[in-house]
C-alpha cells in the first residue's frame, strides 16, 4: 500500500499544478482581452474577473498540492485532508470520480493505516 500512497500524492500534486497552470492562462486570457481591448472600463472588468477566477482556481488547487506533498511523507494529518479532498473529488465526473475512488480505496485500507501511524 505504501506504493499507492505515494501515486496518489503525486496524483494530487499533478492535478494541483494543473489547477495552478490552468489559473494561471485564465487570467492572462481574461486580463489579457481586456487589454487588448484598449477601453478603460474593459480592462479594469476584465482585470477583476481575471483576479477572482484565477484567485478561486488557485485556492481549489493549493490544498492538493499540499495533500500530496504529505501524502508522499506520511504525514497524519495529510491522510484526514487527502480524504476529505476524495470526497469532495467524487461528484467531479470523470477524473474527480476516479481520484475520489481510488483516494477513498487507498487510505481506508487496514494495510493503510500503520503507515500514517509511524510517521513523525
Amino acid at each position: 500500500m505504501e506504493t499507492h500512497v505515494k501515486i496518489l500524492g503525486w496524483l494530487y500534486i499533478v492535478l494541483g499544478l494543473l489547477g495552478i497552470i490552468s489559473a494561471a492562462i485564465v487570467f492572462v486570457a481574461v486580463a489579457g482581452g481586456g487589454i487588448i481591448s484598449g477601453d478603460r472600463q474593459a480592462i479594469i472588468i476584465t482585470s477583476i474577473v481575471a483576479i477572482c477566477v484565477g484567485g478561486f482556481l488557485l485556492l481549489v488547487s493549493a490544498p492538493g498540492i499540499i495533500a500530496g506533498i504529505g501524502l508522499i511523507n506520511f504525514k497524519p494529518w495529510a491522510r484526514v485532508l487527502t480524504l476529505v479532498l476524495g470526497f469532495l473529488n467524487l461528484p467531479g465526473l470523470p477524473v474527480g470520480t476516479a481520484l475520489g475512488i481510488y483516494t477513498l480505496w487507498v487510505l481506508l485500507q487496514e494495510k493503510t493505516t500503520p503507515l500514517f501511524e509511524n510517521a513523525i
